[in-house]
């Protein structure tokens, strides 16, 4: 009866979530792991001389149940978990690193795969092909293939204790953000807030069991969309207080042990397997190719960054602090540009924004249709669901979007393959999207920040990464690229948030539908370079706290994540008060309980991209299919089949200029 054990039945073999219950999952991820260890038994075993299809292919077909199970188990704990599959989690991460090494240790499994790669130029493979020869052999590799049995045992205690790690820490993360929402007693006391974020303060307190009082419930980063608005200093000042504290509290979400507990672990696994340190290991997989070349990038944009924001806080006024930033920034915006986030709210509507923004914008370049399927249900009614098509009519996928803030949700904005392209078994892909987007009050609209606007086209960036997928292997399907690639096609769709003919058929008053007035669009696009000097600096001090941690050995790791914070901070010049860094150690979900360690660099890194395709979109007439037709063929449907630089030179026909990066980033 457990409808993970067979393929879902409903169209594009979207997860059953109405059918799915707790108790599924560990039974169909048990059995999905023993079925697959049989399989790769019987590929390691096989008499026959290895070939591509009896050994890799073999491999990229195995495991279909844990697949399965595993994806919908990891959707649903990061998006509507509760206290059950939060203890599932713990038990289940260790069993399946556990299983995962069992794999890529295998000694005749490795024989084979090895064989394969010493012929790999006698073969007459197809690109796609060789290059997944190449692909397995550097997993195996990684993975400990090539260790000795004593510490073949050694990696596989590691890899279970950073499983379970990197659990503890996701429950710590999203258990001291419920536990530190900040109650006002008194409606006076949200004076400025915009009055449906009241109303849902309000909501929000009584769910808490503080009827009549005014919940502000934290959002992922260290700044919160509230003080962008709140008058009271002192309300501003505890918000700000409790989003810093996050992990640090002595409570039962207290992170401090964990994270050290994992960067110790990480870099003694980077030790066992060579490295000298974890984000060597880590950077040897992506563009960037090494830790010198990070720590350069990074050298390079702290100083003119800090020396923005210094003058951008002198403009507000003296003894400005972290608290105040976002306000005074307002204002600041408000006196310079004549206009405020309060004043774009009511024409980004969230259904108007995706329909008629995200979604026309991907049609005037690409060609694909969207039709809506409210026969089709997702794991909560709020979402929403569409089929994509080709320009032809044909099926290209599934799209569904669950954009409304939970208690039990994980923060940010991410997205998520539910069901990934495969040309291997002719699988369409099945792309969801997650933002955390404050539910309105019934009856309310759901009005967006202009921060909003961007992140839903940035999401759906990512989605159209794994929509236009279209690989024969699985393992290099949609996003399956280095970190510090995969943000880049997400990062140039944000561009047609702003491209005046999207804008316009989106930015429409919710009540009168009249378009926002030129004028007003005016002022946001010469508002573009404001406060970058704070974005820009938040984002560098959080990556120069990502690049510390993994770039120590084991014995270097600190006992104090805090004092170490404030090192590193204060060595690399951006220990500026004001602009903390966009996370803390105790909350960086990205680095310690994502796929982000040693990465959170990529944003920047992918920027440098996006800003150069920007221009090359700019050069070549904009919004128009032949553009997209370009991009979507060269680039975005190629997944991971082909070198990630490789792809954008083929698409950019040369090498990513950085000029268009530092203008955009004031620091030119």
């Amino acid at each position: 009866m457990n409808p993970l054990f067979t393929e879902s039945p409903l169209p594009y073999h979207l997860p059953p979530f109405a059918q799915l219950r707790d108790e599924h999952f560990l039974p169909a991820i048990e059995k999905g792991m023993a079925e697959q260890l049989k399989e790769v038994a019987a590929i390691a075993s096989n008499p026959a001389k290895p070939t591509l299809e009896n050994t890799i292919v073999a491999l990229e077909r195995s495991g279909r149940l844990l697949d399965r199970a595993s994806r919908a188990f990891s959707i649903l704990n990061a998006s509507l978990t509760n206290a059950n599959l939060q203890k599932l989690d713990a038990e289940i991460s260790p069993k399946q690193a556990a299983h995962s090494g069992a794999i890529l240790m295998n000694p005749d499994l490795f024989v084979r795969i090895r064989s394969l790669h010493e012929r790999r130029d006698s073969l007459k493979l197809d690109a796609e092909s060789k290059r997944l020869v190449e692909r397995y052999y550097d997993d195996f590799v990684r993975g400990g293939a090539n260790l000795s049995p004593g510490d073949k045992v050694k990696l596989k205690s590691l890899n279970a204790d950073l499983a379970s790690l990197s659990a503890a820490f996701r429950k710590n993360v999203l258990g001291e953000i419920n536990a530190s929402a900040v109650i006002a007693g008194t409606r006076e006391e949200l004076e400025g807030l915009p009055e449906p974020q009241i109303r849902a303060a309000a909501a929000a307190a009584k769910a808490l069991g503080a009827e009549g009082k005014f919940a502000i419930r934290l959002t992922n980063t260290t700044g919160q969309p509230p003080l962008d608005f709140l008058r009271n200093a002192a309300l501003r000042q505890r918000i700000m207080e409790a989003s810093l504290a996050r992990g640090t509290r002595g409570n039962e979400f207290d992170n401090r042990a964990t994270v050290v507990a994992l960067a110790r672990k990480r870099a003694e696994l980077a030790k066992l397997l060579g490295f000298p340190n974890y984000a060597a290991y880590q950077l040897k997989e992506q563009t960037a190719g090494t830790v010198e070349a990070v720590n350069q990038l990074l050298a390079r944009l702290a100083p003119p960054a800090v020396a923005n924001a210094r003058r951008e806080a002198s403009e507000m006024g003296s003894n400005v602090t972290a608290a105040d930033w976002s306000f005074l920034a307002e204002k600041t915006r408000l006196a310079r540009y004549a206009f405020d986030d309060s004043q774009l709210r009511p024409y980004y509507e969230l259904r108007r924004v995706l329909v008629d923004g995200v979604f026309h914008a991907a049609t005037r370049l690409y060609g694909i249709m969207f039709q809506e399927r409210k026969d089709l249900k997702g794991y909560s009614l709020d979402m929403l669901a569409f089929e994509v098509f080709n320009a032809d009519g044909s099926p290209l996928g599934l799209f569904l979007g669950d954009f409304y803030a939970r208690p039990n949700k994980r923060g940010g904005a991410w997205a998520s393959a539910y069901v990934p392209q495969s040309g291997l078994t002719g699988e369409k892909p099945v792309i969801g999207n997650h933002l955390n987007i404050p539910k309105p009050s019934d009856g309310e609209p759901t009005l967006l920040t202009h921060d909003e606007v961007n992140t839903l086209f940035h999401e759906f960036g990512h989605a159209l990464h794994g929509l236009f997928s279209n690989v024969k292997y699985p393992r290099f399907a949609g996003t399956s690229v280095p970190r510090d690639f995969v943000e880049f096609p997400s990062q140039v769709n944000e561009m047609w948030a702003g491209w005046p003919e999207i804008f316009e058929h989106y930015a429409v008053h919710y009540q009168t539908g009249k378009p926002m007035p030129r004028e007003l669009l005016q002022k946001v696009e010469a508002a573009r370079q404001f406060d970058q000097g704070f974005k820009t600096t938040e984002a560098v001090a959080a990556s120069l706290l990502d690049q510390a941690w993994h770039q120590l050995k084991p014995e270097e790791v600190p006992d104090d994540p805090v004092a170490f914070e404030a090192a590193v901070l204060k060595k690399h010049g951006v220990d500026f008060a004001p602009v903390p860094p966009r996370y803390r150690s105790t909350y960086f979900s990205h680095v310690f309980a994502g796929g982000y360690a040693a990465g959170y660099y990529s944003y920047l890194w992918s920027e440098v991209l996006d800003a150069d395709t920007v221009e090359w979109f700019k050069e070549n007439g904009g919004l128009k299919r032949a553009n997209g037709d370009r991009f979507r063929s060269r680039l975005l449907s190629r997944g991971g089949s082909r070198d990630a630089m490789e792809l954008y030179r083929d698409f950019r026909g040369a090498a990513p200029d950085p000029k268009p990066f530092l203008k955009r980033r004031a620091l030119n």
